[in-house]
């Protein structure tokens, strides 16, 4: 891929057709630290055995696409596969009565000592319920009681302004910043024109 000198101490120009993503790595290192929440009445977690597809790209689309999610948007299905497969990984759907209404998608370390949040999110409706407080609660019970020493994750500015502070009430404290420079998913037809209206879509002239 290409690369463009980065101005450390001002701004740099993005070449049409791209969009550039502030991150933010959190992590939690003893479940004594994180918050622990129920789960609101009529709400379940369940653990996906052999994950559908579909209904994986489905609830993802429903959580994140008024932000601007993509990273599993933009992968075929073999990878996506591939990924949610391979050793270490797991997804839980948090659903209410019977429908899925949220997700995590984790990755445990080959060792077993970490556990990553690869995704995490509930749809709009289910915001304010405590249900995604009570989502994170059940990751830390399984992560630690699995024996994970450190549970991390990230989020950006194209997620809930909500996120960052979510994730700092459950306990977790940034350690690291990146930035991430992709295509507009937008222009390739990956997501419709008007998701993740928060970010101004550029057609390259």
């Amino acid at each position: 891929m290409a690369t463009i000198p980065l101005d450390l101490d001002g701004y740099t120009d993005l070449p049409p057709g791209l969009i550039a993503n502030v991150v933010t790595y959190l992590e939690l290192e003893s479940r004594a630290t994180g918050l622990s929440a129920p789960l609101p009445a009529g709400f379940t977690v369940t653990p996906q055995a052999g994950v559908d597809l579909a209904a994986y790209r489905a609830l993802y689309r429903r959580i994140g696409e008024q932000w601007l999610w993509f990273s599993r948007a933009v992968m075929g299905d073999a990878e996506l596969a591939a990924r949610l497969s391979r050793p270490g990984a797991s997804v839980l759907f948090l659903e209410r009565d019977g429908e899925p209404v949220g997700l995590a998608e984790l990755q445990r370390s080959e060792d077993g000592s970490e556990l990553e949040v690869a995704m995490f999110g509930v749809v709009a409706e289910a915001a304010g319920t405590g249900a995604a407080r009570g989502l994170m609660s059940d990751v830390l019970d399984r992560a630690f009681a699995g024996g994970a020493r450190r549970v991390w994750l990230h989020t950006c500015h194209f997620d809930s302004p909500a996120a960052l502070p979510f994730y700092g009430k459950m306990g977790f404290k940034p350690w690291k910043l990146a930035i991430e420079v992709s295509r507009d998913p937008r222009l390739d037809g990956f997501l419709p024109r008007e998701a993740g209206p928060h970010v101004p879509l550029i057609d390259p002239a």
